[in-house]
């Protein structure tokens, strides 16, 4: 039979010590052994007291449940306080059985003590296990609180376009648009098409188009069209931007008033679905690769449209396998025998009623990782004849002698001039993707804040959002979706108003946020699926359609590392242009303003200043970007440089760069991004959206500094002391944001009926 402890016996004094050894029901040898030899210590025990409490403490021997239970409640009968020790409590109970400790009271105090400290106990932390509702941890007093309006949050957020957007949310939030719930590839597409062609009806494809072709000639309101309405189902958004941006603008931009004329107004209402067909199975990025022939016959003013073998194929052509009528189609101009470069023409697909035209092969790319409501395809060309007027010519034609004609002679300027008409999709996508990021933020903040888990011992659990990791993990990621959100409204602002002077500048800006934007969005629906647990699994909570459909937009428009590499290259130019147009004097200047930055910024103060204005400072921000930005520009510039005076072939010396190209334009961004942040928080004229966006745009810049600490450490800009002050920052950021994480989502104004089926916790 197991022995306890008697409460009405002065042996009472150890049964606080003994119920919190045996709390956890198991006693480990080192335990055991520590409490033994405190026991054996205590001289004013008799032979049959220390054989009682040496047999209740035996691993085989442990008090029953019904004897837990009584220990406990006589202790809480005590009414212990924060400050009640172990020794002071079991004194308590042994005077209420009418035993008191004189002399022995020192000794066995020192005991209880150093049995504790052994056992690596906390006090304080023992007295929860008998009263949990003293603790008042900070953990468990966090909650949701907004400091400023989260109406006037969003109307600096939608800004001029706050009644367009919130047309169009009102709009999806129709049950017509219900999301379908079916694996049915048919039903899918066209449920897609459907809610398309309703779209047009409103007039909302056609935004971008001139007035006398039932537009508004407002490109800033189609891009803000496409990203509203990527808070639904992004499958209708791919198609809605291929029929009327790819196809459409493609017409709009490449062709002169007679394309306009005989097709935006169709193509603006749907009554001509089109595609736009550049992307070949043997050449992805590099359109200039294309192998795919438009022959001028002079003879009656044609051309011929050809595949010339299976890898020339146009290959994920948006619309091409069930819908689309017509495409533009980008193919080599050849005039004479002689290769004049890429051109864009109209080429006809199918007639009226949807039977593929003579010459035209057309296969089904099938089931997709994600975006199943577009029907993407192959589209291959065998000989077929398009008259002349089918040429996009604003850029490239042929005069009536069979002569080619173009206003800009250079064929490198012509083709990078008609690309860079076309950038407007490297907007519309990471715009779409921040919409994505933003929904996945708002369903898994919001289930943070109410889904509890876990807590201190014997108290209420406590909401997930308020442990520090997870605070790390979606926190950070609310301040890049904000800091994106204006960067890409600045993009589209320089891209509405641009001059051509500026198209270079803009198309590397484009590339580059796309770039960052869409690898965000990948990593923000990743870890909100994984803050959900098993409920951001399920497909009613979005996250796993808009992790499947967005994936792809990495590489939609330009695979993302090759877009940086296009970003460098256009810093490079500016590099080498900025330098070649200086005098002897301009060059002495710009040295001397580089060492007065060194000094400045790589003191042995500022490389240790820990000073919490110091790192929250937007100037001490902004200059450690464009340090970086700058440093790593400059090394490119010389490490290129080297390779090429040593002989090394230009395109091997951009081989061997690449990587380090890579880092350079991301660097530009960054910086891009961080100073339209913090451009946006200063303008900002009511206080208390003013105080909260400089906060986000404080946690942007610590949260890349702190990710960067190891080029800052390299390169001496910062040292060890002033990165763990970093670190340490970013965690009280991640903090204090914390409680405003919930209103800072609701200010994105996402219906409830496009975020589906929100995670509940009862």
């Amino acid at each position: 039979m197991p022995t306890t402890l008697d409460i009405q016996s002065r042996l009472s004094v150890f049964i606080p010590l003994y119920y919190a050894v045996w709390a956890d029901a198991v006693l480990t040898p080192s335990e055991v052994k520590v409490v033994e030899d405190m026991i054996h210590t205590q001289s004013w025990l008799s032979d049959e007291e220390r054989l009682r409490l040496l047999e209740s403490i035996h691993p085989q021997n442990p008090p029953s449940t019904d004897t837990l239970k009584l220990w406990l409640e006589h202790i809480k009968a005590l009414h212990p306080k924060q400050d009640a020790t172990l020794f002071a409590l079991g004194i308590q109970l042994a005077k209420q059985g009418g035993f008191f400790f004189n002399g022995e009271a020192t000794q066995l105090e020192k005991a209880f003590l150093q049995v504790e400290q052994k056992l690596g106990w906390i006090s304080r932390e023992l007295v929860y296990n008998f009263v949990p509702e003293l603790r008042q941890s900070v953990t468990q007093q966090q909650h949701t609180v907004a400091s400023f309006k989260i109406e006037q949050l969003q109307n600096v957020l939608d800004g001029e376009h706050a009644t367009l957007i919130k047309q169009v949310k009102t709009f999806l939030s129709d049950p017509e648009f219900a999301y379908l719930d079916t694996d049915n590839l048919t039903e899918r597409r066209e449920k897609v098409l459907h809610w398309c062609k309703l779209l047009a009806r409103q007039g909302y494809g056609a935004l971008a188009y001139p007035k006398e072709f039932g537009g508004k000639a407002d490109m800033a309101a189609y891009f803000t069209v496409m990203e509203t309405l990527s808070y639904h189902d992004l499958s209708m958004v791919v198609k809605f931007g291929v029929q009327f941006g790819l196809w459409g603008m493609s017409v709009y931009f490449l062709g002169t008033e007679k394309h306009h004329r005989q097709y935006l107004a169709k193509i603006g209402t749907l009554e001509l679905p089109g595609c736009f067909a550049m992307t070949e199975t043997g050449h992805g990025s590099n359109v200039r690769g294309i192998e795919t022939t438009a022959t001028y016959q002079h003879a009656n003013r044609s051309f011929i449209i050809h595949t010339p073998h299976e890898i020339a194929q146009k290959e994920y052509i948006g619309n091409a396998a069930l819908h689309g009528r017509m495409a533009t189609v980008f193919a080599k101009m050849i005039i004479d025998g002689k290769d004049y470069g890429v051109a864009a023409f109209v080429v006809p697909l199918r007639d009226e009623k949807g039977n593929t035209l003579p010459g035209v092969t057309i296969t089904d790319c099938g089931r997709k990782m994600g975006l199943n409501g577009v029907d993407n395809g192959k589209i291959s060309f065998n000989q077929v004849e398009i008259p002349y007027d089918n040429l996009l010519d604003r850029f490239a034609g042929v005069d009536d002698d069979g002569k080619f004609t173009s206003p800009i002679a250079s064929d490198n300027r012509r083709f990078f001039t008609m690309l860079g008409t076309l950038v407007g999709g490297r907007i519309g996508i990471p715009r779409s993707a921040l919409s994505a990021s933003k929904s996945a933020l708002t369903i898994a903040i919001q289930y943070g804040d109410k889904r509890r888990q876990f807590g201190p011992e014997g108290a209420a659990e406590v909401p997930i959002l308020n442990y520090r990791t997870h605070q790390r993990r979606l926190i950070p990621l609310l301040a890049n979706a904000y800091a994106l959100h204006f960067s890409l409204q600045y993009l589209t602002q320089r891209f509405v108003n641009r001059t051509e002077e500026e198209m270079q500048e803009i198309e590397a800006l484009a590339a580059g946020l796309k770039a960052f934007a869409t690898w965000n969005n990948t990593h923000t629906l990743q870890t909100a699926r994984e803050c959900c647990g098993g409920k951001g699994y399920l497909s009613e909570n979005r996250i796993d359609d808009l992790k499947n459909d967005s994936d792809i937009y990495t590489t939609f428009e330009g695979d993302n590392t090759v877009l940086l590499q296009l970003v460098a290259k256009s810093r490079l130019t500016e590099f080498k242009q900025e330098f070649s147009n200086m005098n002897a004097f301009g060059i002495l200047n710009y040295v001397a303003s580089q060492a007065k930055t060194t000094i400045t910024e790589m003191n042995p103060f500022a490389v240790r200043n820990t000073e919490d204005d110091h790192l929250l400072d937007f100037d001490f921000h902004l200059s450690a970007f464009k340090y970086r930005e700058r440093d790593i520009l400059t090394s490119a510039a010389k490490r290129l440089k080297r390779h090429l005076d040593s002989g090394m072939d230009s395109f091997d010396a951009f081989n061997v760069c690449q990587h380090h190209l890579v880092e350079a334009g991301m660097a530009h961004i960054e910086r891009v991004v961080l100073e339209q942040f913090q451009q946006v928080a200063e303008k900002t004229k009511d206080e208390g959206c003013k105080k909260i966006l400089q906060q986000l745009c404080q946690l942007f810049a610590i949260n890349l500094l702190d990710q960067h600490k190891g080029w800052y450490l390299e390169n001496g800009y910062m040292e060890g002391v002033k990165t763990k002050a970093i670190r340490k920052m970013l965690n009280q950021l991640c903090w204090d944001v914390r409680q405003e994480a919930v209103p800072l989502t609701q200010a994105f104004g996402i219906p409830d009926a496009l975020l589906s089926a929100p995670i509940v916790v009862n």
